[in-house]
């Protein structure tokens, strides 16, 4: 038998090499490079050219598939994520902060899939099986025909699910898995992806659906290498804030579905429930209207959101003024006070802003320009924008407003919700309901002047 060779693999984007450097020549990042095993030894270079494998099947892309066969948990928000429920042979990484309740979600969905009929077995590498049935107790899911299981060594688990055959298997948590074949400690780079590479393809083997919960890093990312990302399906990112109520499941990658999509929990003490209408939920402590706070008509995934967009502008006592935002990008911040400083003549010199997305939700998209742009505006001349209004518009660089898609929806889910008035960038066709008043701008400076009087 050859010798195995000793191999290093970057912890950021698992990039391996045959020897350490302090530096990784893929990504870039700083002291990422970890020893590693490799998964199989596999033919030598050498022997490449005279070994003759087997000849692949070709297919043309006119072949005709049945769509997979999906099972819907009953859990609409989570089936919303899926691309619309379960898929067999399907691999799903869930991420999220800890005690977020990444648990909590998966022991529910557990539960509603094994009351459809699922076979649906539940390892903790994390917590005894007593702990587990205690947060069932405390869930109201002591009935629920789950089968339990507390263990670590990876063999033991493989050995298991092949023995009883289930349909669905949730490994809480991938950090905690061991291989008894990789000369690694748990959680480490090789122990992580040997796991995940032989729980994937186990499940892909048997026909059995796995859902792998994994850890994330101080800057929100799955930890271990990026390769796991890369074998599943699907990932999932549980976000939420601690001081509220509110969780939303995001999926960042899915093959059997729209990515973006997200779906909406909030955290009651008999676990998590579902948010039917996301927007009602985020504007329910709205008051009275007050300046800095303007209302946000987004798309996440295929669902109409709205959200308030809170701002906070006073003179900083400090000689470089501080930049605070939660839950949206700071570059982009940045951007668009350049933006109105450079095209309309308003500075933010020697003055604190600080920008906030109310109920802890985490906005991407640019159609936020110009609602952002509003709050600055509303918070800086101390007036307040009418309560039944929405904004939303992409700014470019040149002061231009940019139209945005799914406008219509966006209006719809306003007016469903009260809303009477909509400010939204010139272009594109949109129907507007009866009792919607949509004013068109065609740049900031114009918006200025019409909303505010100023130019």
């Amino acid at each position: 038998m050859a010798k195995s060779k000793t191999q290093f693999s970057c912890n950021a984007c698992g990039n391996v090499t045959n020897k350490w450097s302090g530096r990784c020549d893929a990504c870039g990042e700083w002291n990422t490079i970890a020893e590693d095993t490799p998964l199989s030894s596999g033919p030598s270079n050498a022997t490449l050219g005279s070994a003759k494998g087997r000849s692949v099947p070709l297919t043309d892309l006119r072949t005709e598939e049945t769509p997979p066969p999906r099972t819907m948990s009953g859990l609409d928000e989570l089936d919303r994520v899926l691309g619309g429920g379960l898929v067999p042979s399907s691999a799903i990484l869930v991420g999220g902060d800890p005690g977020i309740g990444k648990s909590t979600l998966l022991l529910q969905a557990a539960a509603s899939f094994a009351s459809k009929g699922l076979k649906t077995i539940y390892v903790s590498g994390e917590e005894a099986s007593a702990q587990v049935r205690m947060r069932a107790q405390r869930l109201g899911l002591t009935q629920a025909p789950v089968q339990l299981a507390a263990e670590t060594n990876l063999r033991d688990i493989l050995t298991t699910l092949e023995t009883e055959k289930p349909a669905l298997a949730i490994i809480d948590s991938i950090q905690t898995m061991w291989a008894d074949s990789v000369g690694s400690a748990p959680g480490s780079v090789s122990q992580v992806r040997a796991a995940a590479h032989e729980l994937t393809s186990f499940a892909k083997r048997k026909g059995m659906a796995v859902i792998l919960v994994g850890h994330v890093t101080k800057d929100g990312q799955i930890a271990g290498p990026r390769v796991v990302e890369h074998m599943v399906d699907t990932v999932l990112y549980f976000e939420g804030e601690r001081g509220h109520q509110f969780r939303i499941l995001r999926a960042v990658k899915n093959r059997f579905g729209p990515a973006d999509e997200i779906g909406v929990f909030e955290m009651t003490g008999k676990g998590l429930a579902e948010v039917l209408n996301p927007s009602a939920l985020f504007l329910s402590e709205r008051g009275q209207p007050s300046p800095g706070s303007v209302v946000f008509a987004g798309i996440e995934g295929t669902r109409p959101v709205l959200t308030e967009m809170q701002a906070l502008v006073a003179p900083s006592p400090h000689s470089q003024p501080r930049r605070t935002v939660v839950g949206w990008d700071s570059g982009r911040l940045a951007m668009i006070l350049a933006v109105l400083e450079a095209r309309c003549g308003i500075p933010f010199t020697g003055l604190d802003v600080y920008l906030n997305v109310a109920g802890g939700m985490k906005i991407t998209e640019p159609a936020a320009d110009l609602a952002v742009a509003a709050a600055l505006l509303s918070a800086r001349e101390d007036a307040a924008l009418p309560a039944d209004t929405v904004v939303f518009g992409e700014i470019s660089l040149s002061g231009a407003l940019r139209p945005v898609g799914q406008t219509e929806n966006r209006l719809k889910e306003a007016q469903k919700l009260g809303f009477t008035t909509a400010i939204a960038p010139k272009g594109g066709k949109a129907q507007v309901g009866a009792g919607m008043k949509l004013t068109r701008v065609a740049d900031l400076t114009a918006f200025v002047g019409d909303v505010f009087g100023a130019g």
